[in-house]
């Protein structure tokens, strides 16, 4: 075979792979299969929501409330919240969302998992009850604000930045110059008042005196125990345990009818296992994250 016919016989075959790849691309969109789950689409039920993730968004769990809140034949919700917290805006919906759906009537039970900190903590404070595992790790109240510093390494390797604003805390948080002495203050304050907020709920919602969740609210974690010792939740249980509370609170008599949004995966991400679904969450991490956060740094 002449050099000629090999070259050509060569950008065929990667032609063909390319277009058996995009085929490939395409199917994977518009076949998708459900993943097994129980689910009862009569009766009264028992609705789960789950948090499995750092929050990093609001609106599918609020979507998710809504929906449940709106549906006559879910009498009740046990909330699963897997979660060391995240972005402090989206926990604060997330918390008034759960409150909502209490306060009209829908009793929710919030039922943690291995960790439910900081930001996973808050937004359980708005449930009707809270189950924990003795060993649950939660708590963490309180609130961080990172960011980093390239400026002693750019000075190293020859390069400098530079900034025009209107204003003395414009370019505040900068990665390319160290933070002043006015500008910690200024965000002594700020995490400060995002602080009291936190406070401010478990207070109202745990009807513990400020002095007490204080002494507690210094970002520690504790068990689920301690937790139930301390009164930061209102019982020690698992899963099924809340399902049958939530059931109870939700007048259903006998064994709960159980339902949750079913899960579905494209062809492609079950042929390629679970490498789809961490790539997207890494890309949520590194892009989505947000700088005020309720989040236990542990995990």
């Amino acid at each position: 075979m002449s050099n000629t016919a090999k070259w050509v016989v060569a950008i065929v075959a990667f032609v063909v792979l390319l277009g058996g790849l995009f085929v490939l691309f395409v199917v994977s969109l518009f076949f998708v299969e459900p993943e097994d789950e129980t689910t009862s689409t009569s009766g009264d039920k028992v609705a789960v929501v789950e948090l499995n993730q750092p929050i990093l968004s609001s609106e599918d769990i609020v979507r998710q409330f809504k929906k449940y809140r709106e549906n006559r034949s879910v009498k009740a919700i046990v909330f699963r919240v897997e979660s060391p917290g995240g972005g402090v805006s989206a926990s604060q919906e997330i918390y008034e969302e759960v409150k909502k759906t209490r306060g009209g009537g829908k009793p929710v039970v919030v039922s943690m998992g291995s960790v439910a900190a900081s930001g996973g903590y808050y937004v359980s404070c708005g449930a009707t009850k809270i189950v924990a595992n003795p060993g649950t790790l939660t708590g963490s109240i309180g609130v961080i604000f990172q960011f980093l510093h390239f400026s002693e390494l750019m000075n190293k390797i020859g390069i400098d930045a530079s900034t025009f604003k209107t204003g003395k805390y414009k370019d505040m948080g900068s990665p390319f110059r160290k933070t002043t002495a006015d500008e910690k203050r200024f965000f002594d304050q700020l995490l400060g008042d995002v602080y009291e907020q936190f406070v401010d709920v478990v207070v109202e919602e745990r009807k513990m005196e400020r002095k007490k969740v204080i002494q507690y609210a210094d970002g520690r974690v504790f068990t689920g125990r301690q937790a139930f010792e301390y009164g930061f939740v209102d019982t020690l249980g698992t899963m099924e345990d809340a399902i049958v509370i939530a059931a109870k609170l939700g007048d259903i008599s006998g064994k709960p009818k159980v339902v949750k949004e079913r899960r579905f995966r494209s062809w492609l991400e079950r042929m390629m296992g679970d490498a789809v679904s961490e790539l997207a969450g890494l890309k949520r991490e590194l892009l989505n994250q947000p700088i005020l956060q309720y989040r236990y740094t542990g995990f």
